[in-house]
């Protein structure tokens, strides 16, 4: 990731829209903003959230509050809990997760 033409600004999250996104189960909200070639997200999933598809995109992903279950697709599971994170490459491992408690994230990729 290189990270260019990003002036300095602070985000105060609350006042970013909040968009449902796709979930199998439980429901998925995002919080977005785009930096150029860079997007950051507050990301919350419901207790019960579990993801409709396998990802392929490359994230540093940080749990603020509740467990993410991560699954990736060659059987290796992880369980993030706050102050944990993962980061993954595009096209690395794919990977899916569900929220059986539900999570607060905050993600750039």
């Amino acid at each position: 990731m290189k990270m260019t033409d990003i002036p300095f600004n602070v985000t105060d999250w609350p006042t970013v829209e909040r968009v449902e996104h796709s979930a199998e189960a439980g429901q998925a909200f995002w919080r977005t903003q785009q930096q150029g070639d860079v997007r950051v997200r507050m990301v919350e999933y419901t207790p019960g959230y579990v993801s409709d598809h396998w990802c392929e995109k490359g994230h540093i992903l940080y749990c603020l509050a509740g467990e993410l279950h991560t699954e990736l697709k060659d059987g290796r599971q992880f369980v993030l809990r706050p102050r944990r994170s993962y980061q993954v490459a595009d096209g690395a491992e794919p990977h899916r997760s569900r929220a059986p408690q539900g999570a607060l994230l905050f993600v750039v990729d």
